[in-house]
């Protein structure tokens, strides 16, 4: 028993296979954490899991790939969890299929064809658990509910030129990252600035 902890220990500890051990040693942490969390009633997801759809409202570059594993249907810690999770599986796997061929993948190309491996797989994933997991986010809120609410500028400053962004919380905790313009009599607002959202622009 001894021996087979040895070979174990050795093979977790290899140099072109630490990053995948590193990731699922993050992986086992992290959900630890939550589970002694949640048993005293409280979820590191709540401090930082509902705020990824306030920042990839772009579709291009890092935006549209967190869209696209399904960033903000599902608590961020959750897919942090997932997709180290994932890439170490897929890590270990290319490894093991290299070593029982004879041969060793370099440690960063390992990494990269992993990562690479690892995104569909994450977006698949992701896309279940979030059918089964409840979120406040589920709530459906109409852009018109936000009329009268007071909203804080996150890109700007806002005038009557090109717009810019405010962002504000709906009824249900949730954040919201909403497309603005200042009205025809106001001056300027800067970044930070407090605002009453007075009107919705009906789009063509």
């Amino acid at each position: 028993q001894i021996a087979a902890m040895s070979a174990l220990t050795d093979i977790l500890l290899a140099p072109d296979v630490r990053p995948f051990a590193v990731a699922a040693g993050i992986m086992v942490v992290l959900g630890g954490i939550e589970l002694l969390a949640m048993l005293i009633g409280f979820s590191l997801g709540e401090l930082f899991g509902k705020e990824v759809a306030v920042d990839v409202d772009s579709g291009d570059g890092l935006g549209g790939l967190f869209l696209w594993i399904n960033a903000g249907r599902l608590p961020l810690l959750i897919l942090i969890v997932l997709a180290l999770g994932v890439f170490s599986i897929t890590g270990f796997f290319l490894q093991g299929l290299a070593h029982g061929a004879g041969i060793s993948i370099p440690v960063l190309i390992a990494a990269i064809a992993a990562a690479g491996f690892s995104l569909p797989v994450i977006r698949v994933t992701s896309r279940g658990i979030a059918r089964i997991i409840p979120r406040d986010e589920t709530y459906a809120v109409d852009n018109a509910d936000f009329i009268g609410r007071v909203a804080e500028v996150s890109v700007g400053p806002l005038d009557q030129g090109p717009p810019g962004r405010v962002r504000l919380k709906d009824v249900f905790g949730n954040w919201h990252s909403l497309v603005a313009r200042a009205g025809p009599e106001s001056t300027p607002l800067p970044v930070g600035a407090s605002v009453l959202l007075v009107d919705r622009a009906q789009q063509a």
